[in-house]
């Protein structure tokens, strides 16, 4: 029997505005984060995730620590990174940081490792960005090693060899959960089968169908490797309102804003309108009404048999107090929708 599709929330903490236009310090963001998982929390959502990174534009640059804080005031929500950027952190603190998240929080952390589509953290802290697949091969080699909870012998070429190591503190119950965030490179997802991890996709452009080959990929290399399939969780952009066009017209100008910024550095061109409608009505931006919005979740989890989908809620300054409606009609609304929609055999999406 299929497990039920869990929901989930994503968010890097990016800076947003006030009501009068202002924007907000990096402090009230992240004081606002915590909030708006307490909500999720409340709403009865399965996971919140929370980006690294380290510009001015986005406000998370310590998400355990931030966990912790929402650990504190939630009882249920599975608390993760979205992702942690591996290649430019020891896997040995990233290992201790989340297991005393998973103590502080009975037993609910996650971590998501990733490379990172944003590189500022490699000349922060001292890396060479031509070692960028070298990095995340070595380090996921070593964090993968760490996950049985005992004494670890390894070797590698850019850190200091471990013999017979332990590393405290010990997860309580069983093994952290951990998945590798992959953005659509095969090698990637072939990493995952090879050390027995569920494979988080994020996908932020284009038909969410598109990537049913690399579903494909990673379960003919789980039968090769001899063993049964993790879970496989998609990450996709999205924004709910009330109706289709109360929520295109709120979330458009901070999208563009954001997908702009971000383009400038990458050489990309500015995001027109009808790119921007075009992602709503057919690509992996999920921002409607919670009809649409839940019909289009339904519909990528029925083509890419996902057991999670987590809602990247946040865009640009799009206010705290919009970011709350919409988790609040994701939760109340969108979810129980896509529930219904999924276990009728006649339901059309």
């Amino acid at each position: 029997m299929t497990a039920p599709l869990e929901f989930g929330l994503d968010t890097f903490g990016d800076v947003t505005r006030d009501a009068t236009g202002n924007m907000l310090s990096h402090a009230q963001v992240v004081r606002n984060v915590v909030d708006e998982a307490v909500l999720a929390d409340e709403l009865g959502l399965d996971f919140i995730g929370l980006g690294e990174h380290h510009r001015s534009d986005f406000a998370i640059s310590s998400p355990e620590t931030v966990l912790a804080a929402i650990a504190a005031r939630t009882r249920r929500i599975h608390l993760g990174s979205a992702v942690t950027v591996l290649s430019s952190d020891d896997p040995i603190r990233v290992f201790q940081r989340f297991a005393t998240l998973d103590a502080l929080s009975n037993g609910r952390a996650e971590v998501i490792l990733g490379r990172g589509s944003f590189t500022e953290s490699f000349p922060l802290f001292g890396f060479d960005l031509s070692n960028y697949e070298e990095l995340f091969e070595e380090k996921l080699d070593l964090f993968a090693a760490l996950l049985a909870q005992k004494p670890v012998t390894w070797h590698g070429k850019l850190r200091p060899a471990l013999k017979d190591q332990l590393v405290y503190p010990p997860v309580e119950n069983g093994q952290l959960k951990t998945w590798i965030g992959v953005g659509g490179s095969p090698q990637s997802v072939v990493r995952a089968a090879h050390y027995d991890l569920p494979l988080m996709l994020a996908i932020i452009g284009g038909d969410p169908a598109r990537f049913a080959p690399y579903v494909d990929l990673y379960h003919r290399a789980f039968k090769e490797f001899g063993r049964p399939a993790q879970p496989i969780g998609v990450h996709s952009p999205g924004y709910v309102a009330e109706t289709d066009e109360e929520a295109r017209e709120e979330l458009w100008p901070d999208y563009k804003a954001m997908r702009d910024r971000i383009g400038r550095e990458r050489g990309w061109p500015p995001m027109g309108r009808d790119e921007f409608i075009s992602e709503a009505e057919h690509g992996s931006l999920y921002v409607g009404a919670p009809e649409t919005v839940a019909r289009k979740i339904a519909k990528t989890a029925k083509a890419l048999g996902i057991a999670r989908f987590q809602l990247k809620y946040s865009a640009g300054p799009l206010p705290h107090e919009k970011l709350m409606r919409s988790i609040e009609l994701y939760g109340r609304e969108v979810v129980p929708m896509v529930k219904c929609l999924l276990s009728s055999s006649s339901a059309a999406f």
